[in-house]
């Protein structure tokens, strides 16, 4: 395990850590690869509704599911390049860790499949964790994705040692060695997971209220339903049981809808529950998107519920822009600051940011009219260059020194003309 600027409070931590590895190794469970988190006893009682909510079965509610699909689909999205800080700004490099936080940060694995595994995890699991294994001098090779369920993130001193039991082996890492993705909520050893806090109870009602219209329409009739008949008709309990015998098998089930029902001997039938619309089953599971969106901090028409109205403004626009701001923003700053600080510690040479530009862009219109104006079209300064512009568009640049220059498309600007003395109108 490699680790910067090893000093002597470090090599006390790491004797620290031995001694949690040798605890670990006697201590922890052997089931299921499980280490002394035991995740499953965070959930192991079932909220009001009587479902048990764990992060596996909170994916069954299709809210949740489109939720941590959608956040986490928009972060693998996302371009990150690589800058390097100079004296006019920042300059976009190549960069040989370029490859493994766009392309592949793992054999088996593409960027965008680590990123939705990291958000994925953060969302449903409090923590996204993935080892940083380095070769011999210490540069970074891979990003191995750890399990969440199979870690314990212990502080010692001032540093966080990481405990990890996958079922094969038991080991510690440093922190150093650790790239650390916490959800909302991080506490300096873990985040909050939304399951846990903030939609248990709306996510398990969610799964029953599911459960439930899946077994009303599953039944084929009427759920409750009373049989009259004349007094002395079927005198005996065996007769009576007969009869509901025979309704069953006859007007239940998936295979016996729209029978023909027959009542002989002066039989009725009535009704004494109410339907599914009665029941308000429908707006009581669309109630709940809207409390589990809520929870996860996406606007709830992004995963289906249109009948919603968002304070985020009227235009698709303006509602992709809040989401990018207001969502997205948090999660994307603390991944940036993360690797930032883990893969160049101490350094203010090189670090990365999300291209948000990509989530953000309107209609070709829109972009039409932005661009003229970066470029100094008519009312405009400028502020673009033609290649900034092209390099946005994923074209490639122009050559000549003028391309890289700020085109002031305006000739009364590119004079000096201030238009003080407009020409009288004709």
């Amino acid at each position: 395990m490699f680790s910067f600027g090893k000093t002597k409070k470090l090599e006390s931590q790491l004797a620290a850590l031995s001694q949690e590895i040798a605890q670990l190794k006697n201590s922890a469970p052997d089931w299921a690869g499980l280490t002394g988190d035991q995740w499953s006893e965070f959930f192991s009682m079932p909220v009001a509704s009587g479902v048990t909510v764990t992060s596996e079965s909170a994916k069954r509610s299709s809210a949740v599911y489109a939720c941590v699909r959608l956040l986490a689909g928009s972060v693998s999205l996302l371009p990150l390049p690589i800058y390097q800080r100079n004296e006019s700004g920042r300059q976009r490099v190549n960069h040989d860790l370029w490859w493994l936080l766009n392309e592949s940060p793992y054999p088996t694995l593409t960027a965008c499949s680590f990123w939705e595994w990291m958000v994925s995890s953060a969302l449903l699991r409090e923590d996204g964790l993935a080892q940083i294994m380095r070769d011999k001098n210490g540069v970074p090779k891979n990003l191995m994705p750890l399990p969440r369920e199979c870690v314990t993130v212990k502080k010692v001193d001032s540093s966080l040692v990481y405990l990890v039991n996958d079922g094969i082996s038991k080991h510690g890492l440093h922190q150093d060695d650790v790239l650390h993705f916490p959800g909302f909520g991080f506490n300096g050893v873990h985040g909050e997971s939304v399951i846990k806090y903030a939609a248990r109870q709306a996510i398990g009602t969610a799964i029953a209220a599911d459960e439930y219209s899946g077994e009303f329409f599953a039944n084929g009739a009427t759920p409750s339903v009373v049989i009259e008949y004349p007094e002395k008709i079927l005198p005996t309990e065996q007769q009576q049981e007969y009869l509901r015998t025979q309704f069953n098998e006859r007007h239940t089930g998936k295979g016996n809808r729209h029978k023909p029902l027959l009542l002989v001997n002066g039989g009725k039938l009535s009704t004494v529950s109410l339907t599914a619309e009665d029941a308000q089953l429908l707006e009581t599971r669309k109630f709940q998107v809207i409390e589990i969106a809520r929870a996860f901090g996406v606007p709830p028409h992004m995963i289906g519920e249109t009948s919603a109205s968002t304070s985020w403004g009227s235009g698709i626009e303006q509602m992709s822009i809040g989401y990018v701001r207001y969502t997205l923003g948090p999660h994307l700053t603390r991944i940036e600051q993360e690797l930032n600080r883990k893969l160049w510690p101490r350094s203010g040479k090189y670090f990365v940011e999300f291209n948000r530009d990509g989530l953000l862009s309107g209609d070709s219109k829109t972009e039409a009219e932005v661009f003229g104006k970066a470029l100094g079209g008519p009312g405009a300064q400028g502020w673009m260059s033609i290649n900034e512009v092209r390099r946005i568009k994923n074209l490639p640049p122009l050559e000549g020194q003028q391309f890289d220059q700020v085109q002031i498309a305006s000739q009364h600007l590119t004079q000096g003309n201030t238009n003080e003395n407009p020409p009288a109108a004709a």
